[in-house]
């Protein structure tokens, strides 16, 4: 299921578009600024943005800005105004696409749907996690937009952390998983590479610690959002 971010300052829109959108198999989180919108966007993996242009404090175009920061997730401008000018605004301000006001449910869920394939968002070969941006078809790792240096192993298992999040993988799932059935090395490879790898992610500046645990006897567990009573060892 897919989760799209909706930003507006008035909840009969909010509403509206969770109307449209939830019976068509999509996850909604509603927020009511910009400010709201980018907190939301560093805690959950959110696959699409709907962004109102009109909104106080911090407006639409000064969101989007602020969103493509640290974020390449993909925006609809949502706006009562059509004119060229705020379009192309909205474009140079990191919009991908824009509807505007009034609009039909068809036209919306098909701008949706056409965005997410375009984008590639459709899959799982491009995750968004806390800033983490993971690009399969590229093999680049980058947190903050800044490029993190990890070996094809480390690379396969971050990735595979992060579409598997609260799973448990035994270090036997992990060695098939990554390097295959006829691999002859041992559980300590595994160990070396998750120890590796939280050094990189630590040294980046992103909160391994908070998400990558370490299950006892076991294997590992990825998290999306870390307990204070569990602690990740290296």
């Amino acid at each position: 299921m897919k989760t799209i971010l909706l930003v507006d300052d008035e909840t009969r829109m909010l509403d509206l578009l969770g109307l449209y959108l939830t019976p068509n198999g999509y996850r909604c989180i509603k927020a009511e600024s910009g400010k709201q919108a980018l907190n939301f966007l560093q805690k959950e993996k959110i696959d699409l943005v709907i962004l109102d242009v009109m909104m106080p404090e911090m407006d639409g175009w000064m969101t989007s800005e602020k969103i493509r920061e640290f974020s390449d997730v993909p925006i609809i401008m949502l706006t009562a105004r059509s004119e060229t000018a705020d379009v192309v605004k909205g474009l140079k301000k990191g919009a991908d696409d824009y509807i505007t006001k009034p609009f039909h449910e068809a036209e919306l869920l098909a701008r949706v749907e056409a965005l997410l394939r375009r984008t590639g968002q459709d899959n799982d070969h491009h995750l968004m996690f806390k800033g983490l941006e993971w690009k399969e078809d590229s093999v680049e790792l980058k947190y903050q937009n800044q490029p993190v240096s990890v070996t094809p192993k480390e690379f396969a298992l971050i990735g595979l952390f992060l579409k598997n999040p609260q799973k448990v993988f035994s270090r036997e799932h992990l060695l098939s998983t990554i390097w295959g059935l006829e691999s002859n090395i041992d559980d300590r490879t595994i160990d070396s590479h998750i120890r590796n790898l939280r050094d990189k992610l630590r040294h980046a500046g992103f909160p391994i610690n908070q998400h990558l645990f370490t299950v006892w006897g076991v294997g590992y567990k990825w998290v999306n959002e870390g307990s204070e009573s569990q602690r990740s060892k290296s």
